[in-house]
């Protein structure tokens, strides 16, 4: 169920891709930052072992 995209459909499609991959990094990102923020919390209040 593609649409006809006629000569864009290059343009269109890599759009689409550098998108998705933009959306990718910033979720690993941000769930890196998340996982570094956590360990750092764990140290400071004395948790960690």
């Amino acid at each position: 169920m593609m649409p006809d995209l006629g000569k864009y459909a290059d343009t269109v499609l890599s759009s689409y891709a550098v998108s998705l991959l933009l959306i990718g990094g910033l979720i690993w990102w941000s769930l890196r930052a998340a996982r570094k923020a956590r360990a750092d919390l764990d140290d400071v209040e004395g948790r960690r072992k």
